[in-house]
């Protein structure tokens, strides 16, 4: 018995679905290209939208994300440094040292220069 309700109440869903999806563009036409086509200033773009990003954007990306988990970290590390004390402190200080050496790689790899 249960199996029918669930049955019915998922064809019922799924046909709903379907119809919302279908009833509007019944009675539409199809609009013209201009009509579809992405908002560029009135030109075609250059690249396609599945293109890949430049090599140079992976460093920064990734030095980004590095400091993003050090705040990650910081956030609680606050909190139970309160309750532990100098463990804490010393968890941060290799935390720490960790982040720096990927830090002063980056730094030697010339990431933080804008050209």
């Amino acid at each position: 018995m249960e199996l029918v309700a669930l049955f019915v109440v998922l064809l019922l869903s799924l046909g709903t679905g379907l119809l919302v999806q279908w009833w509007p563009t019944r009675h539409q036409p199809m609009p013209t290209y201009p009509q579809r086509a992405p908002f560029l200033g009135g030109g075609l773009p250059d690249t396609h939208a599945w293109s890949r990003y430049h090599v140079r954007y992976y460093p920064m990306t990734l030095l980004l994300i590095a400091f993003e988990m050090e705040m990650m970290f910081m956030y609680p590390w606050a909190v139970v440094y309160v309750e532990q004390g100098m463990i804490a402190m010393m968890e941060m200080g290799m935390f720490l040292a960790i982040l720096s050496v990927g830090i002063i790689y980056a730094w030697r790899e010339g990431v933080f220069k804008w050209q």
